[in-house]
């Protein structure tokens, strides 16, 4: 298609007038002109006080890149020919984004809307494959909605948006219509956001840093920038049974599409790294047999690498920087990025569900990737910056609760709005089961301060689609009383930071007494109790994407971050690790036999603990990040699974004690309950339902607990379990009693004798590899040697 020549309505062409040249339908634009009115940093005042509109540069300095086109260019887009302008009905204004549909007179189109609600003007703009561009004017508008009805407009058709408005900085407004902008409800994108100087509303490189970003670039950004693409949404849902996986009975595998798949041997090389390569049977027969219930992905909305890694050959792996709150992540998908990406997401929902695997997204709505007022313009910036953003108490910067330069303003209703349509929209039309929300305090904020009262948690409680998912919370973000373990309300479970220390501690020798590891053993009561939660309330974890895998985490001491060009400035160093005496690789027996015994042991911890376990990727065969402790930046070997491990005996051990472990947690209630312990019998004459032992064999008393000590015993009782099964009936299981010594020498350990028990099997000994096995059977009130560094699981016998 020609580009072609537009009319465009007199409030279009006045606000756009400085900051654009229009010739025909391809736009053409440039940095700060020399015919512009010259204006110094600060501007003139307007009758309201605010400052001048417009804060461009007459001749920019050398340093300065321009845009000027070169003068065939200019010339040659001065010569394209009149074509009439493609018609745009009135359209409607719900819903947002792009949608095709039939519309008047039986009309295929597409009907267009975006919320902005402080600008003047809004322009849609169309591609052809060639990149030409057509712009269109929307001249609806309704309850600050901007909207459109184009006919002939079909799914694949790429477009972006330009708004105009004032550029005034100085009160938060960066409107630039020099800027292409991906629609914030761009159901998919094409294309990846290289980030040149065009792509930022003010002069990237302006050499007075303390006023670059109130000098206006006024360079067509549109050739540099990924377009949003129009999506049919007719899908047929009805072959997929979604697993519904109570939470008690959930085990979380936390993965990276791209990483998990991209060393896999048994998925072909064509699908590796995407949604196909996840969905293949040999990637889906690894989660069925280590026994997970459901897959957390690592951020799968469409993301953008950061400038800074981009000029050290990095990119963003993790893909916490969003820009696409409803687009699957191009990237990742092997069969085309022209709305392909959509159905092949939607594909891969379907094949874990049939294998009885959920789908929990890992999601980050608390900031975007357009960063502070340094970064560059990409969507919501040149929307409207301050209706999207919190800015700060000087409008030209940002409230940063996230550490990554901005935080999006929730309280709004239109970011409000945007957030739970794309929640809606994953769930219902993407087929996916639950979310995990990154630094999720920030989005519990009111105007400040974090409040559980607010409205961002009040419209998840109410939502008739969001309140039935999974929903986890990471409970806490980098502003003043950020952090808020165990105060999120019902519906929400959370990210368990405290067991993921007092775990760690233990093990490596540097707990300071027992108190705080018992709560966490046994469901972390003291969190969760108060507020009429349950147990699986807490997702408990040893490991996370952030920070050393389990495998690195007994072999380092420190963090060796150097490879992602900080200095090894980046990352945690309160790691809480210990490297069993050799910092890194060791060829020493004793160092890896040690270290192996620490991962059976960490494991072994992990899924016989009372709560929603959570498993990283990699972690149940050894999986090595060479001591990196932030591998955001390793988009290779470094950050993906290495899925030769399997293939040595040692890792492949560590595997099936994994799996045996998951297996026991779903065959036996006790060890996944869905209320709190009572440490009281459940009727005259029964056990308690939890009791705790010293190597003696006594029951604990207060002082034992707050005394130094290196080993514990808990039972559990299964006898009268307080829950119902689906009939009503009342369920009993085995009793089982773990006992966890973390000194450095062997213990002697009295196994409590009856009532408690009369006999006792050793179920799993983590001193012992599964070649060699070890004693099976042991009368109560024996004494037993538990090795050093070690976990013994037991069944009660009552025969």
């Amino acid at each position: 298609m020609k580009p072609q020549r537009r009319t465009e309505p007199r409030a279009v062409r006045d606000a756009a007038a400085r900051s654009r040249r229009a010739a025909g339908g391809r736009h053409v634009s440039s940095a700060p002109e020399p015919d512009q009115a010259s204006a110094a940093p600060g501007g003139a005042t307007d009758g309201d006080g605010h400052r001048s509109a417009t804060t461009t540069l007459a001749d920019p300095p050398p340093t300065t890149r321009t845009a000027q086109p070169a003068a065939e260019d200019a010339a040659a887009v001065q010569r394209l020919p009149d074509a009439p302008p493609r018609p745009v009905w009135p359209g409607a204004p719900e819903p947002l984004g792009a949608r095709f549909h039939t519309g008047p007179d039986g009309a295929q189109g597409t009907n267009f809307a975006l919320w902005a609600g402080g600008a003047e003007a809004v322009e849609l703009c169309l591609f052809d494959a060639e990149g030409t561009e057509t712009r269109l004017p929307l001249t609806e508008l309704t309850h600050e909605v901007w909207h459109g009805f184009v006919p002939g407009v079909r799914p694949g058709q790429a477009y972006g948006y330009r708004v105009h408005g004032r550029w005034d900085p100085w009160t938060g407004a960066r409107w630039n219509p020099a800027k292409l902008l991906l629609d914030p409800y761009a159901r998919a994108v094409d294309g990846e956001f290289a980030l040149p100087p065009e792509v930022y509303g003010h002069v990237r490189d302006w050499p007075d840093r303390a006023v670059a970003d109130t000098v206006r670039d006024n360079r067509d950004s549109a050739p540099f920038v990924p377009k949003g693409v129009v999506v049919d949404d007719g899908d047929d849902w009805e072959d997929d049974r979604r697993p519904k996986t109570p939470w008690s009975d959930t085990v979380i595998y936390e993965l990276h599409v791209r990483g998990f798949t991209m060393r896999h041997p048994g998925i072909p090389p064509e699908l590796r790294g995407t949604y196909a390569g996840l969905a293949h049977p040999a990637a889906i027969e690894h989660l069925t047999e280590l026994g997970v219930t459901a897959v957390e992905l690592l951020p799968v909305h469409q993301f953008a690498h950061e400038d800074h890694l981009l000029r050290r050959n990095l990119r963003n792996y993790w893909g916490y920087n969003s820009i696409g709150y409803f687009a699957p992540h191009a990237a990742y998908s092997s069969s085309g990025t022209r709305g392909q990406q959509v159905g092949e997401f939607k594909r891969m929902v379907r094949a874990l569900h049939a294998a009885g695997i959920e789908v929990i997204l890992d999601v980050v709505y608390n900031h975007t990737a357009e960063g502070g007022e340094l970064g560059p313009t990409l969507s919501l910036r040149g929307i409207d910056n301050r209706g999207y953003y919190r800015l700060g108490g000087d409008p030209r910067g940002y409230a940063d609760y996230t550490g990554c330069g901005n935080t999006l303003h929730v309280v709004q209703p239109q970011v409000l709005r945007l957030i739970t349509d794309s929640l809606r929209y994953w769930v219902t039309e993407m087929g996916v089961d639950g979310f995990r929300f990154d630094l999720a305090a920030a989005l519990a904020r009111s105007m400040h301060d974090v409040d559980m009262l607010s409205p961002f948690l009040a419209v998840i409680a109410q939502d008739p689609v969001l309140r039935r998912v999974k929903l986890i919370a990471e409970p806490w973000d980098i502003g003043s009383g950020g952090y808020q373990v165990g105060a999120f309300p019902p519906l929400w479970t959370e990210w368990n930071d405290r067991y993921r220390d007092a775990v760690r501690d233990f093990w490596r020798g540097a707990s300071g007494d027992l108190a705080d590891l018992g709560y966490r053993l046994s469901g972390s009561s003291d969190l969760y109790a108060w507020s009429g939660r349950h147990p699986y309330a807490s997702v408990n974890f040893v490991t996370a994407h952030d920070g050393f895998t389990l495998r690195d985490l007994v072999s380092y001491d420190r963090k060796h971050n150097e490879a992602n060009g900080e200095d090894n400035r980046d990352g945690s160093n309160d790691n809480r690790s210990w490297n069993c005496g050799a910092e890194g690789e060791s060829d020493s027996e004793p160092v890896l036999a040690l270290r192996q015994r620490q991962l059976r042991n960490l494991l072994g911890t992990l899924l016989l603990s009372t709560g929603v376990p959570m498993l990283v990727a990699g972690d149940e065969m050894g999986r090595t990040q060479g001591g990196n402790n932030n591998a955001y930046c390793q988009d290779n070997e470094v950050g993906w699974v290495d899925w030769s491990l399997l293939e040595e005996p040692r890792w492949r051990d560590l595997f099936e004690l994994a799996a045996r472990l998951v297996r026991l947690r779903r065959n036996h209630p006790v060890l996944r309950r869905r209320a709190f312990f009572s440490g009281l019998p459940q009727d005259s004459g029964g056990l308690r339902d939890l009791a705790w032992f010293t190597p003696r064999g006594a029951e604990m008393t207060e002082a034992d607990w707050f005394a130094p000590a290196a080993t514990l015993g808990m039972y559990l009782s299964g006898r009268d379990i307080p829950q119902r099964d689906p009939t009503g009936r009342r369920v009993d299981d085995d009793s089982f009693l773990t006992v966890l010594h973390a000194a450095d020498t062997p213990i002697g350990f009295t196994l409590p004798g009856p009532p408690w028990a009369r006999h006792y099997e050793v179920l799993v000994d983590t001193s012992r590899t599964a070649d060699v096995p070890g004693p099976r059977r042991h009368r109560a009130g024996a004494a037993i040697t538990v090795a050093e560094r070690s976990l013994m699981l037991l069944r009660a016998e009552h025969r």
